[in-house]
């Protein structure tokens, strides 16, 4: 059973993901990549393919609607970074994504998404995952069937977010869909979803009977979840939540990662959302919102945050 860091945009880029492996995860997943802005030979797409060797296994996370145009994707990611895996996204709910028939809208699809996921597993000697959510929404819940079609197309496992894609993150994560799933299919799954606890991923596991857990939201700012979950699940040992002083210090190390990473203009721009994660019910940190979202050098971003802790 493994405890994996589940793809989120704007979250699991490199400085992130070496923190995550550090802290327990058992694999990483980037950010999702376009495979069409890839083909361009994008910049911007070529850097998030940076992957180092403290942070494996690890998968890239392509996404894109043209079979064709995904293989070959998938080829020059392995031929540039040489992943462990290779995820495909199919449940990605964000407009900007799903008007363009990428994400979640080829649930609406499972031919074609089925088609994709052929393609790409013939395109590359490594496996290929992919991630899917329960459908696009209440009345046209797929899952089971789209499960079925990846595991004939060749798909090595299969991660289900259990909501709907008209839900979002809102509403509460359908656990019971993940069970059914995982009767339906003879390859591992992978459940995600609601899980911001050791209890909650204890309970996934016995609710679905799932191979692994993928987490997201619950780890943002917060990378002990993993060795929480971990030691509870392994030895029944509850691991205490992190102290102020142990919040302050890695986000101040994870900002400097960022630094390195990112430079340092465009590292304090990103790190402002990630900060307050880490600052989540931390006395005082309310208050300090402002300074953060207007500081515009590391060095001002050092002097917020450890005036938290003097």
């Amino acid at each position: 059973m493994g405890v994996f860091l589940a793809p989120m945009a704007g979250v699991t880029d490199l400085p992130f993901r070496l923190i995550a492996r550090e802290y327990g995860a058992d694999l990483v997943v980037t950010e999702m990549v376009s495979a069409q802005a890839l083909l361009y030979e994008n910049r911007k797409t070529m850097d998030m393919l940076a992957i180092e060797q403290a942070e494996r296994p690890v998968a890239v996370q392509l996404f894109g609607r043209d079979p064709q145009v995904m293989a070959e994707a998938a080829r020059l990611v392995y031929e540039k970074a040489k992943p462990e895996m290779i995820d495909l996204n199919f449940g990605c709910p964000t407009p900007k994504i799903v008007k363009n028939g990428d994400g979640a809208a080829l649930l609406k699809n499972p031919k074609l998404l089925a088609e994709i996921a052929a393609a790409v597993a013939r395109a590359v000697p490594i496996p290929v995952t992919a991630k899917i959510r329960l459908g696009w929404g209440g009345e046209s819940i797929n899952c089971v069937e789209v499960a079925q079609r990846v595991e004939e197309a060749g798909v090595h496992w299969l991660t289900v977010h259990a909501r709907t894609r008209e839900q979002f993150y809102s509403g509460t994560a359908d656990w019971g869909w993940l069970a059914k799933v995982k009767q339906a299919v003879g390859i591992p799954v992978v459940g995600n979803g609601d899980v911001f606890s050791p209890e909650d991923a204890e309970r996934l596991l016995k609710e679905t009977n799932c191979d692994h857990i993928a987490v997201a939201r619950g780890v943002r700012g917060n990378p002990w979840l993993f060795q929480q979950i971990k030691s509870w699940l392994e030895k029944g040992t509850k691991l205490p939540d992190p102290t102020v002083e142990e919040r302050v210090a890695l986000a101040l190390r994870h900002l400097r990662l960022k630094v390195e990473y990112a430079g340092e203009s465009r590292a304090v721009r990103e790190m402002r959302p990630h900060l307050m994660w880490y600052l989540k019910g931390v006395p005082g940190s309310a208050q300090l919102r402002q300074r953060i979202n207007t500081a515009g050098s590391l060095a001002e971003m050092e002097r917020i945050l450890n005036s938290l802790v003097d």
